[in-house]
């Protein structure tokens, strides 16, 4: 795997060598993770080590009386795929019905065929696929700990050699990310009622069930791979949304700080001035700027739709936003980075239709560099110990995880440099804490405090800008910066345990050191 990283990606090896040998062991623990997890050995390697250890399972062994698991297994797939799927239900002590092909019932007489007096769990599977030791067990435990109708858990896919490969270590419940990805559908046991089973089709009937059957009770995660498949179902991205279809919008106060940094704030705006939104407001908030050109341009901007706002002294992010948001006449806050550049114009309706949704409060884009590679596509807790942005320097036309950098879907946190959220929603948490992150970390602060009133956070990728990130700031680099952001961090971990959870976004097998989903090692 060593060798493959090298020759794949010589230089960002040799950076993460040298960090290593300057004993700088987190910053060579991010660098080298996505590179070695990259690797089609890097499974293989998971799966040894997952062998040699003390097998552990969900939980313990479920009750006598817990209920029965029927499989509903497709027929369709050949013979010999199906001998081994009922091999594999047999040593697990499962029955089962065959649904379709030469031996099979059809889905509508299969409720005949069950004794539903004994309020049976459904395990819709495709002729082929495979049960991992003790699954009966871990899924029969589960069941009997919930209040819901479908207990989910991980899979892999397995070839006709035995060999397995690309694993799926999926995340907590995650509803807006299943309207775009059927994670469930074949790795899953539900509760579903007779009337259901009886009500579907032949075509897709096992999708059916399951979209069916999802209720109020969020479908429960068992993070264990229990299925090796010969296929899935693959992630849908989605189109653009018509804009015909939106209702009447609200009105939107931008903010926008800025201190000094002409070119990027006329970029920025000339952006704004292209955006199709109905009612838009502009707050740019001048952090003190003594550039002789900016101040003119600022003297020179000022209109109905356009205000500077002074705010003097230190930087602090946090301020700054609070000090507008308490003048914003928008019912919808936009935060915006004066480094960001706009690409089509359509991205304010997408993120302002999302974020007027009554369980959703941020609602963060999709960021780019400069080069095309992705900056921001969500946030995930825990990497490297406190946060950080998820499938970072992945260009956007490639698979990567599942595609999940392509799909809408709740994450527990997105960036501010380019953030809509309700301004009655934001006041109600208080806004942005100054004191304790005047420049870092302050979004996912915010992001957490919004997501504890039952506001998730929600990534758009149908949103897609161009982030200068640092370009106006800087890197942090210099002894009082890197102290700040140390103590931020420290802050962050105190609050929140960034250092102590798994995102439940993410999964506790995907490496905590890497902003790409690689398998822990």
């Amino acid at each position: 795997m060593h060798l493959e990283a090298v020759h794949s990606a010589p230089r960002p090896y040799l950076i993460a060598l040298r960090w290593r040998l300057l004993g700088k062991k987190l910053r060579a623990r991010s660098q080298m993770a996505p590179l070695l997890g990259k690797s089609p050995r890097a499974y293989h390697l998971w799966i040894e080590r997952q062998e040699t250890r003390p097998h552990t399972t969900h939980a313990a062994c479920a009750a006598p009386e817990s209920r029965p698991i029927i499989a509903l297994v497709d027929a369709g797939g050949g013979e010999t795929r199906l001998a081994e799927t009922l091999e594999s239900l047999a040593s697990e002590g499962l029955s089962r019905l065959l649904i379709g092909g030469p031996d099979g019932l059809s889905i509508k007489d299969a409720p005949d065929h069950i004794a539903w007096s004994d309020m049976p769990w459904l395990m819709p599977m495709a002729a082929g696929d495979i049960l991992a030791p003790r699954a009966a067990e871990i899924y029969r435990s589960a069941i009997a700990k919930t209040q819901g109708q479908i207990v989910y858990a991980d899979d892999d896919l397995i070839d006709h050699a035995g060999q397995r490969s690309a694993p799926h270590f999926k995340p907590d419940w995650n509803g807006e990310l299943f309207r775009h990805f059927d994670f469930l559908t074949g790795a899953c046991a539900v509760h579903a009622s007779r009337e259901c089973l009886a009500s579907v089709s032949d075509a897709d009937w096992a999708q059916t069930v399951v979209a069916r059957t999802l209720g109020s009770e969020a479908p429960v995660h068992v993070p264990h791979i229990l299925h090796h498949r010969r296929s899935r179902p693959l992630p849908l991205v989605p189109t653009a949304p018509a804009m015909s279809a939106y209702r009447q919008l609200p009105r939107v106060s931008v903010i926008i700080p800025t201190r000094n940094g002409l070119d990027l704030l006329q970029t920025c705006l000339s952006g704004l001035q292209g955006t199709e939104y109905p009612d838009m407001e502009i707050l740019i908030v001048d952090n003190g700027s003594d550039d002789r050109d900016t101040l003119t341009f600022l003297a020179g901007i000022e209109s109905e739709t356009c205000k500077v706002l002074k705010f003097p002294g230190a930087f602090n992010f946090s301020a700054i936003n609070n000090h507008a948001a308490a003048q914003a006449g928008g019912e919808m806050l936009c935060l915006l980075n004066n480094d960001v550049e706009m690409l089509e114009p359509h991205w304010l309706t997408i993120m302002v239709e999302q974020a007027l949704r009554e369980n959703v409060g941020a609602v963060g884009a999709q960021l780019l560099y400069p080069d095309g590679r992705i900056q921001h596509s969500g946030v995930v807790l825990g990497v490297g110990g406190g946060a950080a942005h998820a499938h970072r320097l992945l260009r956007p036309d490639e698979e990567g995880y599942f595609r999940r950098h392509a799909l809408p879907q709740f994450v527990s946190a997105v960036t501010a440099a380019c953030l809509v959220v309700s301004r009655e929603r934001f006041m109600a948490v208080g806004g942005f804490d100054e004191r304790n992150f005047a420049v870092a970390f302050n979004d996912v602060d915010l992001c957490m405090r919004l997501n504890r009133r039952g506001w998730h956070s929600l990534y758009e990728p149908r949103a897609r800008l161009i982030h200068h990130e640092s370009v106006s700031r800087g890197l942090d680099r210099d002894p009082v910066g890197a102290a700040r952001l140390a103590g931020e961090l420290a802050q962050l971990k105190f609050l929140w345990a960034t250092d102590r959870i798994v995102d439940p976004f993410h999964h506790p097998q995907l490496s905590p050191f890497s902003e790409h989903f690689v398998p822990r090692l």
